[in-house]
């Protein structure tokens, strides 16, 4: 069974108004296209997969809130911001009418560790993890599950390892579960579509 959907981390949320740069059009645009692509979507138990965000500023980030998979387009109402994170305390304080995705412990991670990241997208498919595990693409280890502060340590470590950008890796311990991250929305998306479409090819 895919694990996906539950938050894992201590989820603090006020209701507040959630900044909507013109950045999150594309960024929903975007989702809408990986949605049609089966990379986001819900299982049929109801249980939703997928998620993007963009940073604000400093460590802040807009991502797209929990149990939103289901819909095909989102309204800003099902977005929300994340104000702050602790790794060491497993803990995130977002603002918006619904809890931040269940893998906002990860989107903060990933900010921390690089400060050039703007976007991140979380994905899944079957194909493409395996695809990617099979050639020894970047992947954090199979024994760190979703959503915990074990996973948000190694994809740290995976991060700063890298190079350039964008990245795309698997979450081995993640069944299914693909990350990808760039320096903006259009280039992250990119590389997840291009690669998703070279092992259709």
């Amino acid at each position: 069974m895919l694990d996906e959907g539950y938050i894992k981390f201590n989820s603090q949320r006020r209701d507040g108004q959630v900044p909507h740069p013109g950045a999150l059009t594309e960024l929903n645009r975007i989702r809408t296209a990986l949605f049609d692509l089966g990379l986001i979507g819900v299982l049929p138990d109801g249980i939703g997969y997928g998620n993007l965000s963009i940073r604000i500023s400093g460590l802040q980030f807009v991502v797209t809130a929990s149990a939103t998979g289901a819909a095909r387009i989102l309204q800003p109402e099902q977005y929300c911001l994340v104000e702050s994170f602790s790794i060491a305390h497993n803990r995130v304080h977002s603002v918006g009418p619904l809890h931040a995705s269940s893998e906002s412990m990860t989107h903060g991670a990933i900010y921390a560790a690089n400060t050039a990241v703007q976007c991140v997208i979380h994905v899944h498919s079957r194909a493409l993890f395996d695809w990617l595990l099979q050639r020894n693409w970047p992947s954090t280890p199979a024994h760190v599950p979703y959503g915990t502060q074990a996973m948000a340590d190694a994809v740290t470590q995976l991060v700063v390892q890298q190079a350039h950008l964008p990245v795309v890796f698997a979450m081995a311990g993640h069944q299914d579960g693909v990350v990808a991250y760039g320096s903006d929305i259009a280039s992250t998306f990119t590389l997840v579509r291009n690669t998703f479409e070279r092992i259709k090819a």
